[in-house]
């Protein structure tokens, strides 16, 4: 039977919020740096307001998401949207610096596209409670891709309406205020479509209550599996941290003085394959195991990243990039079906979002490191080889700790 037919209705509850929200995120993405400065920011005010946009996020859903399985998974959800539509509509309303710092950082405002807030956690634990453990890898890869041609969508939506917004007459910051009404506007429908979901997605619907048991961040039993992890995850992230998009973006232009039209040709089609290769990550999941999967689909991906550099002319390294992009996500589901899997039923808002962080804070160093490496002539393919070799010692160490576990081969 196909996924769909697996969903229950907060299945699909949780989808369409899922892609709501990422449309959301990719329409502002687009215009916020735009409408900032518009707005009287100067450059550096705006560089200052992104980072703690991005330091304030790790701080609320870390708070949110280690409570969220014990004041409600519903109610935390709710409240996020709340964060989303009060930050959306102090961005309209003002230009003060101050105004939209406090907005940035308690608020929930995602400036460039990606995930942000308590969502992603929780709506993975939410998941996890409705589907079976065997469909989980492949609810989670549809989940991923859902959300990933959402926010494309999005993109392209802030675009076309900033676009007619000045056709209208409006200019300056004005034409680009209808985009962060239209993203409030999500905010209030993330909050009608949350307030619909049923208890079935709370931690104890299901399950045999347990006693209280003293819990940090929101764990207990599986504090020290959920360390283990993090550690892993952040360990991955920081390697991945080399080689984010614009960092290859801006190498390819070096090593290949490539034009920005082709390097988003490029892109356009790396993702369209990343996104596909989360959905074959259930089938190898039911085949071989989640650990299996997660390893034996990442280590290729890993060896074609170091081989990047090393291709004699630019079709070569291209053909490289995108078979690695082909399998590169596989491992993605994966890893959030495994993390949902080895913690009890009360934990797992808590273990996603202590991941998600370490995933964050080890992902939040490296990009800075391989700017500097890429701009300079003898140094410029180690990027590359770093992120490599880090993601390589990565899956060694993950197989080393995991691969015996029973949840590796469920």
């Amino acid at each position: 039977m196909s996924v769909a037919g697996k969903l229950t209705r907060d299945g699909w509850l949780l989808f369409a919020t899922r892609c709501s929200r990422m449309f959301a995120y990719g329409l502002l993405s687009v215009v916020l740096v735009l409408y900032l400065v518009d707005v009287g920011l100067k450059e550096w005010e705006v560089g200052l307001l992104l980072t703690l946009t991005l330091a304030g996020d790790t701080a609320i859903s870390l708070w949110l998401t280690t409570t969220a399985d014990r004041l409600g998974r519903r109610r935390t959800l709710i409240v996020g949207a709340v964060l989303m539509v009060l930050a959306g509509m102090v961005f309209v309303s003002t230009g003060s610096f101050l105004l939209l710092v406090v907005a940035a950082t308690i608020g929930v405002i995602s400036p460039s596209g990606n995930e942000i807030g308590p969502f992603l956690s929780v709506e993975q634990a939410a998941l996890s409670h409705i589907v079976s453990d065997e469909r989980r890898a492949d609810v989670f890869g549809w989940y991923n891709l859902a959300g990933s041609f959402s926010t494309a969508l999005g993109a392209l939506a802030g675009g076309l309406i900033a676009e007619a917004s000045q056709h209208l007459g409006l200019v300056g910051a004005a034409a680009y205020r209808p985009v962060l009404l239209a993203y409030a506007g999500i905010g209030v429908a993330l909050i009608c479509g949350f307030a619909f979901l049923s208890s079935a997605i709370e931690p104890n619907a299901g399950h045999e209550s347990r006693p209280a048991i003293k819990a940090v961040l929101g764990l207990h039993e599986s504090r020290r599996t959920v360390l283990r992890l993090s550690m892993l995850f952040a360990l991955d992230a920081f390697g991945g941290g080399f080689v984010i998009q614009s960092v290859i973006a801006y190498w390819f232009h070096l090593r290949f003085q490539l034009d920005p039209a082709m390097l988003g040709t490029i892109f356009l089609f790396a993702n369209l394959l990343a996104g596909v290769s989360a959905l074959t990550a259930g089938w190898f999941a039911r085949h071989i195991g989640l650990v299996n999967t997660m390893v034996f689909t990442h280590l290729p991906s890993n060896v074609l990243l170091i081989l990047i550099p090393l291709m004699p002319n630019v079709q070569w390294a291209i053909g490289i990039l995108l078979l690695r992009f082909s399998i590169s996500q596989m491992d993605v589901p994966t890893r959030q079906a495994y993390t949902m899997a080895v913690v009890r039923p009360d934990e797992r808002s808590a273990a996603a979002g202590v991941t998600s962080v370490a995933r964050s804070v080890g992902a939040s160093i490296s990009p800075m490191l391989a700017t500097l490496f890429v701009g300079s002539a003898g140094l410029m393919s180690l990027p590359f080889f770093l992120a490599g070799g880090l993601k390589i010692v990565y899956d060694l160490l993950l197989y080393r700790a995991f691969s015996s576990s029973k949840s590796s081969v469920d």
